[in-house]
């Protein structure tokens, strides 16, 4: 039985996000909804949990159904809020009285530390107020969940337990999932909605598999254009002619002939549609320097240490080599952070705090480095002064590169601050571009990208032969990029054969 009917839906917000939405909420569902950034996958949730009004069709849902809705962002008046008060806030008034104690069962089941229960949501990082907003609505047991973007902020550890804690809910609790962690939409869903403007397609697939027969579907739909508007053009050929014999003869017959030609043709046009393409949220391109040296960075038995001077692990006698595209695993704290800072320090020829003694760079290195946090770009600043007052571009091509990008001519005075965190992390890799390196340093460089964008960035550091190395919790990132694999284990920095070991003991805990 259906939970929840969706008919004919459709939202324009300047532009069509989707039209003529057909979609079944059913028990046992694990819904996957995949789009590029901004193109209404946050849209359709609020129009299902009943937030939004939807320029048409209609929602149907079962008499008393509940529905959890975990958004992006939780509401500004619970910063000052405990960790335990936010949950109870959601309680209807009568529970929060009478049955706290669903709040502590729904924190133990999300492995929320003691400690962290009484402190301040404004105190704890973003990871741990996205699973403060989880539990909030989970704790009211829902009928239906619905979940934005869940795993932003959550390192791989973090990842792995919601996957845990997902598959563990009650099977007949649809879960509908927004997301563009493609390892995560695979473990933890069964079908898959690609949301386009459109003609969305629905497969009863998790992602990997779905995203297989969409390509499949898309690309028979193109032959299929291809096919009819070829015989549409050979049909106008053939009338054309038929009309120019018609004339010369002064044939009432060929007159006829000719007209039903072109009316066969027009019928032609009008169905046929082209395959969906993608409207593009920007462009990532990369690019590579080159060097003549072969060995870039050479770790002689370098101490890691934090600020205050405690050691974290040595890194043994290691090499980055061109070519290398080397992943830095680890639990958090391990200090995979506190490494990159070091190679950052040592490539720039910095003797500051983040200095580390024993890592040595060779001097032609020039490095492009990303930040999660993409520091670089003050909220302040705008994008137009992010790059005419770095680069020696000129006005107009700082204005062309950045509309390239997806930040169109009125966004590019407004400041950074204003930006989605997908146009701010696009922003980010046009400025690597624009430096030019032939190394690159990368921290979570797939934060805030969409799909599309994750597997540009993909392309981009293979097909450039980039040297590079990165932190990432993306585990479809990390497979397609890496060719070399280091982890912090046991205060020492040790080359594996791959990720997969890594990510089996972080599932495990």
């Amino acid at each position: 039985m259906s939970l929840i009917t969706v008919r004919n839906l459709g939202v324009t917000l300047g532009a069509p996000l989707f039209s003529g939405l057909n979609l079944s909420i059913n028990a046992g569902d694990r819904i996957g909804l995949v789009a590029a950034n901004g193109r209404g996958k946050s849209t359709l949730l609020r129009c299902i949990a009943g937030l939004f009004e939807p320029g048409e069709g209609e929602i149907t849902r079962s008499r008393g159904l509940t529905v959890g809705h975990v958004e992006q962002t939780g509401p500004p008046a619970l910063s000052g809020a405990s960790f335990s008060a936010a949950v109870r806030d959601a309680l209807p008034a009568d529970q929060a009285e009478h049955e706290s104690w669903r709040v502590d069962v729904v924190l133990e089941t999300l492995a929320v530390p003691e400690a962290l229960r009484a402190r301040p949501l404004s105190q704890l990082s973003g990871g741990w107020q996205r699973l403060a907003l989880l539990a909030r609505a989970w704790v009211r047991e829902p009928d239906v969940l619905l979940l934005d973007e869940p795993t932003n902020h959550l390192d791989l550890a973090r990842i792995l337990q919601l996957e845990g804690w997902l598959n563990a809910l009650p099977r007949d609790v649809p879960v509908v999932i927004a997301s563009h962690d493609r390892a995560f939409l695979d473990a933890t869903t069964n079908r898959t909605l690609f949301l386009r403007p459109e003609r969305s397609q629905s497969f009863a697939l998790p992602y990997s598999r779905a995203r297989a027969a969409v390509d499949e579907a898309d690309a028979s739909d193109e032959r299929r254009y291809q096919r009819d508007m070829k015989q549409a053009q050979q049909l106008r050929q053939q009338a054309a002619k038929l009309n120019n014999i018609g004339i010369n003869s002064g044939s009432d017959l060929l007159v006829v002939k000719t007209k039903q030609l072109r009316q066969r043709a027009d019928r032609l046009e009008e169905t046929a549609r082209p395959v969906h393409l993608e409207r593009s949220a920007g462009t990532i391109r990369l690019s590579n320097r080159g060097t003549h040296a072969k060995v870039l960075v050479t770790l002689e038995d370098a101490e890691i240490a934090t600020p205050d001077g405690t050691a974290l692990f040595r890194t043994g006698r290691q090499f980055i080599c061109q070519g290398d595209r080397i992943v830095l695993l680890g639990r958090n704290g391990a200090g995979k952070t506190r490494l990159v800072k070091a190679l950052r320090a040592a490539i720039g020829g910095n003797a500051g705090p983040d200095a580390a003694c024993g890592i040595r760079a060779t001097p032609s290195l020039v490095l492009g480095y990303g930040d999660q946090a993409l520091a670089d770009l003050p909220d302040d600043d705008t994008p137009h002064g992010a790059i005419i007052r770095r680069f020696a571009v000129g006005d107009q091509r700082a204005r062309s590169l950045l509309a390239g990008i997806g930040i169109a001519i009125e966004m590019q005075g407004q400041p950074v601050g204003r930006l989605s965190g997908g146009q701010k992390a696009r922003l980010g890799m046009l400025v690597l571009r624009l430096t030019e390196p032939n190394f690159y340093l990368l921290d979570e460089p797939t934060n805030h990208l969409d799909i599309e964008g994750q597997e540009a960035l993909e392309r981009e550091l293979t097909a450039q032969q980039a040297s590079c190395l990165f932190v990432s919790h993306d585990r479809s990132f990390v497979r397609a990029v890496a060719n070399r694999f280091w982890v912090i284990e046991r205060r020492r920095l040790l080359e594996v054969e791959d990720a997969e070991a890594f990510f089996c003991e972080a599932a495990a805990g």
